[in-house]
């Protein structure tokens, strides 16, 4: 288990719990996102830091010992439409919910690997630009 703190938002965590327990089985990766909701510090929207990532946010962020830096707002997986999103069902994308600008996260990736994702900006926070999330 990470050591990482992550902050969600309640209304991001009721969101992700209410998509996962209607799914038929869990993959080892969503079981991996159930893991880290499971240990996360949940906080009121309005009380969100403004530099961590929550649903619907745009995000910098690079894989540890590479220098291409990518950017991708974090979407529920029916929101998924082009390709500057990235589904939190992903597994970049679960790697992604909770960090803080600074902070890296080692995740586990398909076919048995693992990459440590690092967090370079919150570029667009919904709750920071104080709108409330759909």
């Amino acid at each position: 288990m990470s050591a990482t703190p992550i902050v969600v938002s309640s209304l991001d965590m009721d969101r992700i719990e209410a998509l996962l327990e209607k799914m038929p089985r869990l993959t080892p990766e969503l079981e991996k996102l159930e893991d880290e909701l499971d240990r996360a510090n949940v906080v009121e929207p309005a009380d969100l830091p403004a530099d961590v990532v929550s649903m619907n946010s745009t995000v910098r962020f690079k894989f540890a010992g590479d220098d291409k830096v990518f950017q991708k707002t974090l979407v529920y997986p029916h929101e998924l439409k082009h390709d500057e999103q990235i589904s939190i069902f992903a597994p970049v994308g679960s790697a992604l919910l909770g960090l803080a600008v600074g902070q890296s996260l080692e995740w586990p990736m398909p076919h048995g690997q693992s990459r440590t994702v690092e967090i370079l900006e919150v570029l667009f926070q919904p709750e920071r630009a104080g709108e409330q999330q759909r």
